[in-house]
């Protein structure tokens, strides 16, 4: 995994898969031995993007304990340990909704300029850092002036406390609206976007959190039109719906979001291709940014250290053009 992505008009040399650590200190273990191993893998697999957010696993409930931003506390946890902070892009968000429950109400907006400031000195603190290399407004408000949320960035940057912004889940109008601005004023502007995109995207179901941004129509037309904001899609994985019809077929995946015609077609499509490469389902489906037009970093979340390993691979494969014809 050594093909690193230069962000334009930036000294971030990033490489080609994100850690997505919304699992951190869930799935991947409760003891220190467990994270470093996921962790550790990554960084030894080339990786050096790590993707955090203020409300990650907010409503997880881990022996019978429900905490405030567990996922930062892990990752600062482990660069503290192994002296990691300087060897990593470190990424976080904040100005999600309150999320310490599955049915709270994402539709509550968080990204006033005292909501941003208190999420952010809350992840420096987890984090144990004094900076955010990129840092992400996790939502937006149409409502608020772009010009307005730029310059909450802007003070971010000039106290030292993030060195670039990026946006999640912004229309393509709100992120043109802010570069004109970032441009009229002489700024970088935002360094990524991060939004729902994938293999399936196209075919599936829409999902019942309606305030997730997906990369289609307008939004695609941007990131064609612009590189200079690189895009770093989530969900990258399909929720697992080809993994689990490649293990366990049709009938497992009736109900799931993605289980539609298109995509039942490309699942029985991946079981083809997968034994012509000779690689993995995650290959292929990792593989599909790589041919997109218009760079991008996915971001992964890891169920263990072999996956990892099995995701790393993806980069040194060449797929042949008939993969991605759909």
């Amino acid at each position: 995994m050594e093909r690193n992505i230069l962000i334009p008009d930036t000294d971030l040399k990033v490489s080609p898969l994100g850690l997505g650590t919304v699992d951190a200190g869930v799935r991947w273990g409760k003891d220190e031995a467990g994270q470093d191993l996921i962790y550790g893998t990554y960084m030894d697999q080339g990786g050096n993007l790590i993707d955090c957010a203020h409300v990650y696993a907010d409503w997880q409930v881990v022996d019978g304990r429900q905490e405030v931003a567990r996922a930062e506390r892990v990752t600062g946890d482990w660069m503290q340990r192994n002296g990691a902070r300087d060897k990593v892009v470190l990424m976080t968000k904040g100005g999600h909704p309150v999320y310490t429950h599955p049915d709270m109400d994402l539709h509550i907006n968080r990204v006033t300029k005292a909501d941003m400031r208190g999420d952010l000195v809350g992840s420096l603190r987890t984090l144990r850092t004094d900076y955010i290399d990129i840092y992400f407004y996790h939502r937006d408000d149409p409502r608020i002036p772009v010009e307005e949320m730029v310059e909450t960035m802007q003070d971010f940057v000039r106290e030292g406390k993030i060195r670039y912004f990026a946006l999640s889940n912004w229309s393509a109008e709100r992120q043109r609206a802010a570069d004109a601005y970032c441009k009229k004023m002489g700024y970088r502007g935002s360094v990524a976007d991060q939004a729902l995109l994938n293999l399936g995207s196209k075919y599936m179901n829409p999902l019942p959190d309606d305030t997730l941004v997906y990369v289609k129509g307008d939004l695609y037309d941007y990131h064609v039109e612009n590189s200079r904001s690189l895009m770093m899609p989530y969900m990258g994985n399909c929720s697992g719906f080809f993994h689990i019809y490649a293990a366990k077929g049709e009938e497992a995946v009736q109900g799931h979001p993605y289980a539609t015609e298109g995509n039942l077609r490309l699942a029985r499509r991946l079981r083809e291709l997968t034994e012509k490469y000779g690689c993995a389902v995650t290959n292929i489906v990792l593989g599909y940014f790589m041919q997109e037009k218009f760079p991008c970093v996915p971001l992964y979340g890891p169920i263990d250290a072999a996956s990892i390993v099995e995701a790393a691979k993806t980069f040194d494969i060449q797929f042949g053009p008939e993969v991605y014809d759909f």
